[in-house]
């Protein structure tokens, strides 16, 4: 696929180390059929972002189902991304073509504000119920939230241990839930969120509409 191969060489080299010419290489493709599907390189590092990294918030069907509480929907959630941007190259090309964003002659999509926009309505729905911790206010904490999830994602692979996502992401829950829950329980809530995580995780593809 011309735009997984794109993806695996704007992950491994950046935008800016990435032609055309290598993306013709890399798919076995013309250079002529590159230009015949996208018109210039700006517009297939566009097209990278938009396929998996700017379009993640739909990965929220999955999690929509009436009755489950709030709050485990926002864990599960998180797993669920953090799982594409640690294992789909096309979701971690988008996310290094989102943090070189400068660089390229073009506006990049990103998927902040859309995430923002999910974690305040669970949030506000878990006050609702009683469920979240007095004084938490769910627009600004989703903010915060949203932006300590994205630096946790991207800096894993920096950090002693390697890519062990899930188990940062139980570290980073567990110091971050008792601040969010009304009773706090975060051991508990993580075990029903995780129960629902698949055995095999679905390509995020499969949820775009």
């Amino acid at each position: 696929m011309l735009l997984e191969s794109a993806a695996h060489l704007f992950f491994e080299r950046g935008y800016a180390g990435t032609s055309v010419n290598d993306i013709s290489d890399h798919s076995g493709r013309t250079s002529g059929a590159v230009y015949f599907h996208y018109s210039s390189k700006e517009k297939l590092a566009l097209a990278v972002v938009r396929e998996r990294f700017a379009t993640w918030p739909q990965l929220a069907a999955a999690y929509a189902a009436a009755g489950l509480p709030p709050l485990e929907k926002l864990v599960g959630l998180s797993f669920r991304v953090a799982h594409s941007l640690s294992e789909d190259v096309v979701a971690r090309a988008g996310a290094r073509l989102w943090a070189e964003r400068r660089t390229i002659e073009a506006a990049v999509p990103t998927p902040f504000d859309d995430w923002a926009v999910v974690a305040t309505r669970l949030l506000a729905q878990a006050r609702t119920r009683g469920e979240l911790a007095e004084g938490v206010e769910p627009s600004a904490a989703a903010v915060t939230l949203v932006c300590a999830f994205f630096g946790l994602c991207t800096l894993t692979d920096e950090m002693p241990g390697g890519r062990n996502w899930e188990e940062r992401l139980d570290r980073w829950w567990t110091l971050v839930l008792p601040s969010l829950q009304a009773d706090p329980d975060p051991a508990a809530l993580l075990a029903r969120a995780r129960a629902r995580i698949p055995v095999r995780w679905e390509d995020p593809a499969a949820c775009r509409t």
